[in-house]
């Protein structure tokens, strides 16, 4: 379900949209607010604290546990504190990360004191609410009231983090109203990038889920001082992420958020669904939660939208419970898990379900439980409300697991520049980059090797398997980041940004501060300067294209400071062409002037002790295995429970690769412990020399046996073009031809002619039907025409944005690809008469 800005306006009462901007006004007891500001209080509390129903629960038991432990953890830490501490390994003055932790501390002590259930020492105990109070009004008075030595480092600290732990510790303590009205102002004044102690819609800093959390953290606010106002006020802002972006018609100039195809974007132009948007969905359900029979706003449009964000942006990145990294930015370098990412997306479905409409929460109850490997960890939800109401959904027998993905499809996100590709035993997904999507994201120490992670890096995870194993923070950590699967790289050596400047970011003010625009723009998310990056769906089908390009930084190098860094990119133009058996993968036009180059075909990692066995045909029909160079017609890697096939569409020499790697999971993230990882690395790679340009054409075959690849028919495929213009292939058995084509003009292929640039897709049925998909990869067409000669055919139906004219020769179809930005336009066709 979308919904469009103007709609949401209707969501709030009229005052509120003309409401003011009003100082912060004594607090008062927010049972006795008007408008229901006691009951959203109340609300929250519950959604972190639990009930006394949700507490009494065995399942619970676990997390209250912990919940107690981790405060006695923390009491005895603040009675160890020295001077300049309230917890001990905490010094405070200079460090905004250990300024926060310490709200974050307060705020564990106040969750045990608050929470109902099984009776504790700690639970509704007077001096450690008092003590609590103290500690808040003590670091109020020495390190946060003072705005002149405050808003030091990052500024996410001092506008959402800080305040997410005050706002709700002084819900959970029922604190003393000059106390609330004290943090209250404070907060305020800390939000910098706002107007006047409010959101600003038109900043950057203020937008999806950075927006969620402080007007979330605003909502509670106002439930705290009474006030109607700063609750509707902070509701109207938080409401426009629920409208879906036109990058046609942007709203105060914001890229970040939901797209018509289920891209999601933060940043600007970084892909970033498994962190930002999984933390965005799980804000906007607890709004949804908080708002549960109070008066402020109608939410079942809402939870529409937020069904429809579930459907089709996150389940097709979700594979046997695990997050794909292509929609992780930075976080790929963390040591939580893609089980762990998906552990706070299933609490925000499972809670979602009991306010969706009766079918629609069928279907996310199945998900949830069909989602919920025993991978998850339970525990890890924030709210004990909900892991009650998980375990209910566990123990319904009338409850099917059931994936929201069909078992076969392709999905384009060609608004966030990433393709999933879906069947029955694998998963295939892809990220590419552009001149609108960041080739990658570099923050605060984290991910810190990342320059070809969004350069056709490729991740193909099969059935079974526990995927901790083959990818996660260990495979970044020993696999070279030169060599990810999929990758052309020169063959060079880059030096993390901390290793070229010495600090966590590039510091020349006043244009690169920590948080500046140029900083996002050349050091931290450059984008690409390719235009073409995209691909076509049809049906359960897909083909996906990409020219790779220098970055941001480097092709903007001239108006950049003399000791600032940039790297310079190989050249390649590629496809994948993406069918049931096999993803196929054309490269033309690869190589590089100055310095060798290497493109990896692949790459996987295994166990130390793992029995890996690597085998496969020569040309020449003899048997091979082992490492080293060959001129293959077939390769298998197999092993560690995982097998996958290598089919080579053309002649040349690859090198087969096992070598046992050790490093620290501290060289991708400043901030990792150093807990050293071994691995056996698996590459498949492609070398050539300097000034040499090369064509490859190779197919990957998830799960092969090696009877199977014997067997491997090369009549079944058949490249047709294979350049920098046009590369293009026909899968004879699938009766399906697709296409791209990269430069201006008419692209011939048989039976067909292509107006370039375009991603086409032809499948031809019985009885004459043909089925064609069209899409523009540069988003900048106004239309695409593609001529099917000798055939003449009539649409089966009337079908919005393409026109079918029959000519002498054949069949001409013009596809209107004005503002669809990437998206497929099909069409079905009969034989006409």
């Amino acid at each position: 379900m979308q919904i469009s800005r103007r709609h949401l306006l209707s969501f709030v009462p009229a005052t509120a949209l003309l409401s003011a901007v009003h100082p912060v006004r004594p607090a008062r007891a927010a049972t006795d607010a008007p408008g229901g500001a006691g009951l959203l209080l109340s609300n929250a509390i519950a959604i972190y604290a639990g009930t006394a129903a949700s507490n009494t629960r065995p399942e619970v038991a676990a997390k209250l546990t912990a919940l107690d432990a981790t405060a006695r953890t923390w009491l005895a830490a603040m009675d160890r504190a020295g001077s300049g501490e309230l917890f001990a390994g905490l010094p405070l003055g200079t460090s905004d990360p250990n300024l926060s932790a310490s709200y974050q501390h307060l705020y564990e002590l106040a969750l045990a004191y608050r929470r109902p259930g099984p009776a504790s020492d700690l639970q509704g105990n007077e001096q450690l609410r008092a003590r609590i109070a103290d500690k808040l009004t003590w670091l109020h008075a020495t390190y946060y009231g003072d705005q002149s030595r405050g808003y030091y480092g990052n500024w996410f600290t001092w506008e959402i983090g800080i305040s997410t732990y005050v706002s709700k510790t002084l819900a959970l303590i029922d604190a003393p109203a000059e106390l609330i009205t004290l943090y209250v102002g404070s907060m305020d004044a800390y939000l910098r990038n706002g107007t006047n102690g409010d959101v600003n819609l038109d900043s950057r800093f203020h937008t999806g889920a950075n927006l969620v959390d402080i007007t979330a953290n605003r909502v509670l606010q106002g439930a705290l001082l009474g006030d109607d106002a700063r609750i509707q006020k902070a509701l109207q802002d938080q409401f426009t992420v629920f409208a879906t972006i036109d990058p046609y018609n942007l709203q105060h100039g914001v890229t970040d958020g939901y797209y018509a195809d289920g891209s999601f974007l933060q940043h600007a132009s970084v892909a970033y669904t498994g962190s930002y948007g999984k933390a965005l969905l799980s804000r906007v359900v607890q709004t949804i939660k908080i708002l549960d029979g109070t008066p402020y706003a109608r939410t079942d449009e809402l939870v529409g939208v937020v069904n429809g964000w579930v459907e089709h942006g996150f389940a097709p990145l979700i594979f046997e419970g695990w997050m794909m990294e292509i929609v992780k930015g930075r976080a790929v370098s963390r040591p939580g898990t893609g089980y762990d990412d998906v552990a706070v997306i299933v609490e925000a479905v499972v809670d979602l379900a009991d306010y969706a409409t009766t079918a629609d929460a069928a279907r996310l109850k199945a998900f949830a439980k069909y989602t919920a490997r025993p991978t998850i960890n339970p525990n890890s939800f924030v709210s004990p409300v909900s892991i009650a109401r998980f375990a209910d959904l566990k123990a319904d027998p009338a409850i099917v697991p059931a994936d929201l993905n069909p078992a076969a499809s392709s999905t384009a996100y060609n608004a966030m520049d990433r393709t999933v590709h879906r069947r029955p035993g694998y998963a295939f997904a892809l990220a590419r980059n552009s001149e609108r999507i960041s080739k990658y994201e570099y923050m605060s120490g984290e991910n810190l090797l990342p320059w070809f992670q969004g350069d056709g890096a490729h991740y193909l995870y099969l059935s079974g398997q526990d995927q901790t194993r083959s990818y996660g923070v260990d495979y970044f950590t020993t696999v070279s980041p030169y060599a990810l699967a999929g990758v052309t790289a020169p063959v060079e050596t880059r030096r993390s940004i901390p290793e070229l400047y010495g600090t966590a970011y590039y510091d020349r003010p006043p244009e690169f501060t920590p948080s500046s625009e140029a900083q996002n723009s050349y050091v931290y998310f450059p984008t690409g300067t390719n235009a073409y990056s995209g691909g076509a769906t049809l049906g359960t089908y897909g083909v996906a294209g990409w020219v790779q390009s220098d970055d941001f930084a480097y092709a903007h190098r001239a108006g950049l400071p003399s000791d600032f860094v940039s790297y310079r990119n190989a050249e390649a133009t590629k496809s994948w062409f993406l069918f049931d058996d096999e993803i196929v993968v054309l490269a033309a036009g690869v190589g590089d002037a100055d310095r060798a180059v290497t493109t990896t075909l692949d790459t996987r990692i295994a166990a130390p002790a793992a029995a890996l066995t690597i085998t496969g045909g020569r040309r020449n029909g003899d048997s091979w295995s082992g490492v080293g160079a060959v001129d293959p017609r077939w390769l298998r890697y197999a092993g560690d429970g995982v097998a996958v096939g290598y089919y080579f569409l053309r002649p040349g020499e690859v090198h087969v690769s096992l070598q046992s790697v050790t490093r620290s999971r501290r060289v991708i993230r400043t901030s990792n412990p150093d807990t050293q990882v071994t691995k056996q690395v698996f590459g498949l790679t492609a070398t050539q020399p300097a000034g040499a340009t090369r064509t490859l054409a190779y197919a990957l075959v998830p799960n092969a046996t090696e009877s199977a690849l014997q067997a491997y028919r090369h009549g079944r495929l058949g490249v047709l073009a294979n350049t920098t213009r046009m590369q293009a292939v026909q899968h004879l058995g699938l009766r399906l031809t697709a296409a791209n084509t990269f430069t201006r003009g008419q692209h011939q292929l048989p039976g067909m002619s292509i107006d370039g640039p375009a991603s086409v897709l032809v499948r031809r049925g019985a009885g004459g039907q043909v089925e064609v998909a069209v899409s523009d990869p540069t988003t900048a067409r106004d239309t695409i025409t593609v001529t099917l000669w000798a055939q003449y055919l009539r649409a089966a139906a009337p079908t919005p944005g393409v026109q079918v004219v029959r000519t002498l020769t054949g069949t001409r179809l013009t596809f209107t690809t004005r503002h669809t930005y990437g998206a497929s336009l099909p069409i079905k066709l009969l034989r006409a008469w």
